[in-house]
């Protein structure tokens, strides 16, 4: 491979993010495939998935940020994005694997999206199974939202942030 092919391949991928962060979805799609055809990389592949998603093509998206894994394992970003999208598709179960694998991945910034994400799935398993989320609460997105002033917001970060990280056996953490 040129460094020539591999320099085109790189801007190729800045003008397909710059046409998605326009919102020029189709224009991005064709500008990231004509980047992996010059030179494959788990960015493009994950970034081409972002699009997907952007257009509602969720399983294309996630197929993508396969490809990614497959090139580079260590990127961490096409885990998160999978979990991510598996929580939109419902799927929390299956999104929890793919979380927590980005928050162990070695190459992956920004650090702090996975455990977000793993909140989310968590918090979505638990209102959609029933559970309780607060003592005393009925359960449900209305718990997070028992006080005008934001207290039971507070109180849910609380709680879910002791459910989150004991269900993954950590202690409590902020």
């Amino acid at each position: 491979m040129s460094r020539e092919t591999l320099t085109r391949a790189w801007e190729v991928l800045q003008d397909a993010y710059q046409a998605q962060m326009e919102g020029d979805y189709d224009r991005a799609v064709e500008l990231y495939q004509s980047s992996l055809e010059l030179y494959p990389t788990a960015e493009a592949h994950t970034f081409l998935g972002w699009t997907y998603h952007f257009q509602g093509k969720l399983d294309e998206a996630i197929a993508e940020c396969k490809r990614a894994i497959e090139i580079d394992p260590e990127f961490g970003n096409p885990y998160n994005d999978i979990g991510a999208y598996l929580i939109e598709l419902g799927r929390f179960e299956e999104a929890i694997p793919w979380l927590e694998r980005a928050t162990e991945a070695r190459r992956y910034e920004p650090r702090h999206f996975p455990h977000y994400n793993l909140g989310r799935a968590y918090l979505e398993r638990n209102v959609w199974a029933g559970n309780a989320l607060l003592p005393g609460s009925v359960g449900g997105r209305a718990a997070l939202f028992s006080s005008a002033s934001g207290a039971g917001i507070a109180a849910a970060h609380g709680e879910l942030t002791t459910r989150v990280c004991c269900a993954r056996g950590e202690g409590h953490y902020h």
